[in-house]
């Protein structure tokens, strides 16, 4: 019974977790709500709404139709600057060499030779910056909120207004080529269409060289009306490589010679439109808000004149949404009915007329329809939901009610009104800009009480657990009748919220299931406190050091604070090392460290130690600084935040497929390899020291022999994957093989031995000799989970007579010579050495998932999880007395090495910083439909260092309190 209480007692506790993550995350990560009307040519946005000069051809809708064809380039990651023209050395300032620069050679040649046919823009993407958020905004007009950066690789059908669904209304054949995240978007809404899978974000030519064989003879064809191809290669080279390696120079030389290839193929009634849906970092990733990030190229070509007036020196900036109307109009198609984007005015300027007044009538009149649009979709959102502000809607509403009047008044009497005339389309261009802000800052509100009662229940939950733990050590405590209540209160939010229900009110699942977490940890909280807490003082219940504290309240201020939030990587390293010295300082201080001689004499009240200490004050003191050194080293590997500009981030994050140079390629995979063999030598040297790989059991076994095969899976494999690009061709469906069958053969052994070790746990040697008196049992048989004190007070013992028995029993029944005598050797690491093993057989796989350099910083964790298991014990005195007991200094110094190893691999706490490499480890053409093994895989690489740390938290105990 008292098992299955501690079961249930766990389920709830999880219940209580998810319920305040449910709550926190719900006013965090906010969403919008997606409307599915559509605009149509029979209903236009308003009263009104024909435009001025509208000749209303056949085809035409909201406005005439300038193009009938469109091409449309989609160069993914096209950051702005890659555009830009390599600068000529010009005397005085430092020439500028970068091999993204100038290799986009066309398009200026275009913008010189044809500056009326041709326009570049900086097209500002919103944030996130990820590819399926794009896809939309740059389809509907909207903006993305924050949740949707979660379903990047998840994407779901489109069910808004969009380009894609008018163009097919309006019967035009639309051909797709590229990126098959357009197919989960647009389902079957393509007349031809060639996907290519596009996670693979190490393949930087299957996608892109998929489309130019189609691209082509599909042009020449003729069969399309609207041509879209979204190329990959320039985002997959940045990922792999960064934007400053050569291979983006070939990369963008490539869609170069493409757009020179389609422009000598478009015919005069034919729109071409390059553009990248986002930029990326200085790592070459993307997702986040830099300006790198949002910062893309667009340019727009036509073979007939497009615009009235040259290019001005330095591009315009525009948003991107304000691509979607533009396109919308000039083709003739109605806006879609949720685009917030505002028309690039400049398109519509009458090219052929001279006359300023026409140009500036054409430009509002397709601004007024703009806003019409705009103005329809904030009166059906605002109606709909309670998301937008009342206020700031009242005055848009005034502002466009009065630049309508005056764009009527103007279509009456359109001569010799310039002035007014420019007046309208600065009062159409200012709602159609505060609609956006407003939207903006609605769709990315958080809420804060949800946040707060969140938070709130977490800290309530965590507070639980470490009081439990407390009181757990009480005689006579015992879940059963606390659960109960926990029961009963349940019962009681599931009993308001039925009467709720019934009255007709909407109920929000999150709310109620934070309702019911609190209404059970109330009166369990309650009851336990008048039957145990009151009986105890705080003090007791809480038996957190002083300067443990401080150290923990210092870390929970700082995420309360923007720098120290952007800093965290230096404050945790600085918290911890502080932390190792005042360890070192403490032990020093309270005689655990002096020579045995001297421990007799009392120094300012501090107790005198019982039992003789383990290491003298020279060890601890080589044990401090070794650590601090172990830090530093670390310091090395880390990722600057985007909050940084001027920090350079740590090159040796970088696989080795991108070093340039086979010498340095050579050393380095050398350096690697050694800290494979390295870690290998240390956990196996460990292990003999006590006596562990003595032996014949199955994971003993396995340690001697399965850990080098790992090591020399993990070697070949890097020897693969940084020399995939240099292999010959007749061996690359050779090396492509090896590098799905290696992998996944170290994660193989790695599963396999966890299994075997969750088998035969216990890794000590055990030998039976014949003919020694049997001696009687002193204590009684190890059978199960302590449920005593004294139980507890002698866990080791009580697993050593049961191993002693069922060997005695086993010999006995086989051999009848005489009495047998069990000896157990090496018993006294026997959690210890359980532990060790099964984080080195996770930590293999782990390391497969990072950079060939990581292994370096996952050495380095070993090393300084052994130094500081050393140090901590050498202030635990040998014969201490009670049950195993963690203190918090190791708990505390742990999390902080968690949050330490977490930054050295190369990780931050935003979306660019994410390893989506990490999910093509031992699947590099992909994983299909499927979505679980990738985001497990792409999990598993960001939290490897909170797995290994969270692991090997279970031996602090023993490896505290037993030799180590």
């Amino acid at each position: 019974m008292q098992k299955i209480s501690v079961l249930l007692f766990l389920v709830w506790i999880c219940f209580l977790f998810y319920a305040g993550i449910a709550l926190f995350t719900s006013g965090f990560l906010l969403t919008r709500l997606e409307l599915t009307n559509h605009s149509s040519c029979q209903e236009p946005p308003g009263p009104g709404s024909l435009p001025w000069g509208s000749q209303r051809e056949p085809r035409a809708c909201w406005m005439d139709s300038r193009f009938s064809r469109l091409v449309l380039v989609l160069i993914d990651a096209l950051r702005f600057d890659f555009v830009q023209p390599q600068r000529s050395n010009v005397p005085g300032e430092t020439s500028v060499s970068l091999p993204f620069l100038g290799k986009l050679g066309s398009l200026q040649r275009i913008l010189e030779i044809q500056p009326h046919h041709a326009r570049l823009y900086q097209s500002k993407a919103d944030p996130p910056t990820t590819t399926m958020q794009r896809l939309k905004a740059l389809t509907t007009g909207s903006l993305p909120t924050f949740i949707d950066a979660g379903s990047n690789f998840a994407s779901y059908a489109i069910v808004e207004d969009n380009l894609i669904k008018q163009l097919i209304s309006a019967g035009r054949r639309v051909v797709f080529m590229g990126d098959d995240t357009w197919k989960d978007l647009f389902p079957g809404a393509f007349s031809q269409a060639f996907f290519f899978p596009s996670f693979n974000v190490r393949d930087l030519h299957t996608v892109d060289n998929g489309i130019l064989e189609h691209l082509y003879p599909t042009m020449d064809s003729g069969g399309w009306d609207v041509l879209i191809a979204h190329f990959l290669g320039v985002d997959h080279c940045g990922h792999k490589h960064g934007p400053h390696h050569p291979e983006m120079a070939k990369k963008l030389s490539q869609m170069d010679q493409v757009i020179q290839g389609v422009v000598e193929r478009l015919e005069n009634d034919t729109l071409l439109v390059v553009i990248g849906d986002h930029g990326m970092t200085k790592n070459g990733d993307h997702g986040g808000d830099s300006e790198l990030e949002i910062s893309a190229a667009l340019f727009l070509y036509s073979p007939t004149a497009l615009f009235h007036r040259a290019p001005p020196e330095e591009p315009e900036v525009i948003p991107q949404v304000s691509l979607v109307p533009t396109l919308a109009l000039l083709l003739g198609l109605p806006i879609p009915f949720g685009n917030i984007g505002e028309v690039i005015v400049e398109l519509f300027a009458e090219v052929e007329d001279s006359q300023p007044h026409s140009s500036a009538l054409a430009q509002a009149s397709a601004l007024h329809l703009n806003a019409q649009q705009v103005s329809r979709f904030l009166h059906t959102y605002s109606a709909a939901t309670q998301d937008l502000q009342v206020t700031e809607l009242r005055r848009l509403h005034n502002l466009f009610s009065k630049a309508s009047a005056d764009y009527q008044r103007l279509l009456q009497s359109p001569q010799g009104a310039e002035a007014a005339l420019q007046t309208v389309i600065t009062e159409l261009q200012q709602f159609l800009r505060g609609v956006r802000a407003l939207c903006i800052e609605s769709w990315a509100r958080f809420s804060l009480v949800r946040m707060a009662g969140g938070a709130a229940l977490l800290a309530a939950a965590c507070f639980l657990c470490l009081l439990v733990s407390q009181w757990a050590t009480s005689p006579g405590f015992y879940l059963c009748p606390l659960l109960v209540l926990v029961a009963w209160g349940l019962a009681g939010v599931i009993l308001c919220a039925g009467l709720l229900a019934i009255t007709g009110l909407k109920l929000d699942p999150v709310v109620l299931g934070a309702m019911a977490a609190v209404g059970s940890l109330v009166p369990f909280l309650w009851k336990a406190w008048a039957g145990w807490g009151s009986k105890r003082p705080l003090v007791a219940l809480l038996p957190i050091p002083g300067p443990v504290l401080l150290f923990l309240l210092i870390r929970f201020a700082a995420l309360f604070s923007d720098s120290f939030v952007v800093a965290e990587a230096r404050a945790t390293r600085f918290l911890l090392g502080s932390f190792i010295l005042l360890l070192v300082a403490q032990l020093h201080w309270e005689g655990k460290l002096l020579p045995p001689k001297l421990l007799t004499i009392p120094r300012l009240g501090f107790s005198t130690p019982t039992a003789p200490p383990r290491h003298n004050s020279m060890q601890a003191l080589g044990l401090g600084v070794t650590l601090l050194l172990c830090i530093r080293l670390a310091e090395f590997f880390h990722r600057c935040p985007e909050e940084t500009p001027v920090c350079h981030s740590s090159p040796w994050l970088s696989p080795l497929a991108s070093t340039v140079g086979g010498r340095a390629k050579n050393l380095w995979y050398g350096a690697c390899v050694g800290a494979l063999v390295a870690l290998l030598v240390v956990v196996r040297l460990w292990l003999r020291r006590y006596g562990n790989l003595k032996s014949p059991e199955p994971p003993v076994l396995f340690v001697r022999w399965g850990l080098p095969l790992m090591v020399l899976g993990t070697a070949a494999y890097w020897a693969l994957a940084s020399g995939a690009d240099e292999a010959p061709p007749r061996l690359r469906a050779l090396v492509a093989g090896a590098s799905v069958v290696l992998p996944r053969a170290v994660a193989g052994l790695a599963a396999s031995g966890l299994m075997l070790l969750l088998w035969r746990p216990v890794t000590v040697l055990v030998k039976a000799t014949m003919g020694a008196p049997r001696t009687r049992t002193v204590l009684t048989p190890f059978s199960g989970p302590p449920t005593s004190q004294a139980d507890l007070d002698y866990v080791v013992p009580q697993i050593y007579r049961h191993m002693q028995e069922e060997f005695r029993d086993r010999l006995e029944r086989s051999k009848s010579q005489g009495p047998l005598t069990v000896a157990a050797y090496k018993l006294g690491s026997v959690y210890s050495a359980a532990m060790v093993t099964a984080l080195t057989f996770l930590a293999f796989p782990l390391l497969l998932l990072h950079a060939e350099r990581i292994s370096l910083v996952f050495l380095l964790l070993f090393l300084q999880s052994f130094l500081l298991l050393h140090l901590l014990a050498a202030g635990i005195p040998i014969t201490i007395p009670g049950p195993f007991t963690v203190p918090w200094q190791a708990v505390s110094a742990w999390a902080l090495m968690a949050t330490q190893t977490f930054y050295a691999t190369g990780h931050q706490p935003v979306f660019p910083a994410i390893h989506w490499n990490a999910a093509f480890v031992g699947f590099p053409e992909g994983h299909g439909s499927s979505t679980w093994l990738p985001a497990l895989l792409v999990g598993a690489n960001t939290f490897a260092s909170h797995l290994l740390f969270a692991g090997s938290r279970l031996p602090i105990a023993p490896a505290l309190a037993l030799p180590v």
